[in-house]
């Protein structure tokens, strides 16, 4: 038997889950983790009940110049990170907010995605670099109105006039929209579902910005309006044909959103822990009682199973071997827990749990939209339904 000295427990890595990653994984989890608090940290409260993100151009240059917008991506200006690397910038970057993430998981894994994965070359080439570098900001146009979890409905339509399209719809609930220099935009057409890449500048194309939200408020939310909008044959985006596209898209994005859950869920359970430890009741810190370590330990449980999944889908990917079931999988579980693990800390932390002097109300009403953009909860039970028994309950 080993008499080498086991290593110290780490309250914060109880599983030493940091011993998975490599020199070059912890290099650009760390960047990322100093950007967010340095630019984010000291301002996303006040962002929050304002109700807006004033700096989000800079802030999209900023990232573009540390490599996180794209970064899965290769070639175009684009860092061809690994899909591990990639989640642990998204865990980082929602470990300050959802917004944050939100505003990279759009352009990297929705916008960029789609022209990097369908587009032409030249679309590639036009887009892509900018983009990689924040210039420019990109939004991804699927939800319509009447229509988020059954897009096969979709009331935007595209026809042919001449040599060009024209576009008429919405879209709504759209990060990034009324900031965006160009959208991907999904439409109906006679030959079936097709995407396009509308420059935000085309005449009928509009983004009124969505107000008055309780959730995701240090981002921009925007309605699409394509009034008429005429492209050039050369908008439609070539490799994609039907759901298929914008439904692969859509898997890029919750596998970011497995990792980025669990930065929202570090994020409370680490202030819950530090103030069980300066908080005193009946003469002592309330983490010497027995029901507060209760939530601690089941907090903590979950918040390292959750990790741990998202490395595991990480690896799979990576191997080109991980299964949209799987991405429902972690999707469905990690956001659920990382709701269940913001609550619990608020209760640890009482009545300053509902302050924006704490991350925790913040991150537990941010979780409220990550819950049911990319797929609801429900849609995801049927996914691994259908996947477990073999039998489709979506009609």
């Amino acid at each position: 038997m080993s008499t080498r000295a086991l290593p110290p427990f780490d309250p914060r890595d109880p599983l030493g889950i940091d011993d998975l990653l490599s020199d070059e994984d912890r290099a650009i989890r760390d960047a990322v983790r100093q950007w967010a608090a340095d630019r984010v940290l000291p301002h996303v409260a006040e962002w929050y009940e304002r109700g807006e993100l004033p700096v989000i151009r800079e802030l999209a240059r900023e990232l573009g110049a540390l490599g996180a917008l794209g970064m899965q991506l290769d070639g175009y200006g684009c860092a061809g990170a690994t899909a591990v690397q990639y989640g642990l910038a998204c865990l980082e970057l929602e470990a300050a907010d959802s917004g944050i993430r939100s505003l990279v998981s759009v352009q990297g894994s929705l916008a960029m995605y789609a022209i990097h994965r369908f587009g032409s070359e030249e679309q590639r080439q036009r887009w892509l670099p900018e983009m990689a570098s924040g210039q420019v900001i990109g939004c991804f146009g699927l939800t319509e109105p009447d229509h988020g979890s059954d897009p096969s409905g979709m009331r935007t339509h595209a026809r042919r006039d001449g040599g060009d399209w024209v576009l008429t719809g919405r879209k709504m609930w759209i990060t990034n929209g009324s900031v965006a220099g160009v959208a991907v935009v999904w439409a109906q057409t006679d030959e079936g579902i097709r995407g396009f890449v509308v420059p935000a500048d085309s005449p009928g194309f509009s983004a009124p910005e969505i107000r008055h939200k309780w959730s995701l408020r240090a981002s921009v939310t925007s309605e699409l309006v394509l009034d008429d909008v005429r492209l050039p044959a050369d908008a439609l985006l070539p490799e994609a044909i039907g759901l298929r596209g914008p439904l692969s898209c859509l898997s890029h994005a919750r596998y970011g959103i497995v990792w980025g859950s669990m930065g929202a869920a570090r994020t409370c359970f680490e202030a819950a822990l530090d103030y069980a430890g300066a908080r005193e009741q009946f003469g002592r810190p309330i983490a010497g009682f027995q029901l507060t370590q209760a939530k601690l330990a089941d907090m903590a449980v979950e918040l390292h199973k959750g990790i741990l999944l998202a490395h595991h889908l990480g690896r799979r990917m990576d191997a080109g071997r991980l299964r949209p079931e799987q991405v429902s999988f972690g999707k469905l579980n990690n956001v659920r827990e990382a709701i269940e693990i913001c609550r619990a800390a608020r209760t640890v932390m009482g009545a300053n749990g509902i302050s924006l002097e704490y991350p925790v109300m913040r991150h537990a009403t941010n979780l409220e939209s990550v819950l049911t953009y990319e797929g609801t909860v429900e849609m995801h039970q049927l996914v691994l339904g259908k996947a477990l028994t073999g039998l489709d309950a979506f009609r």
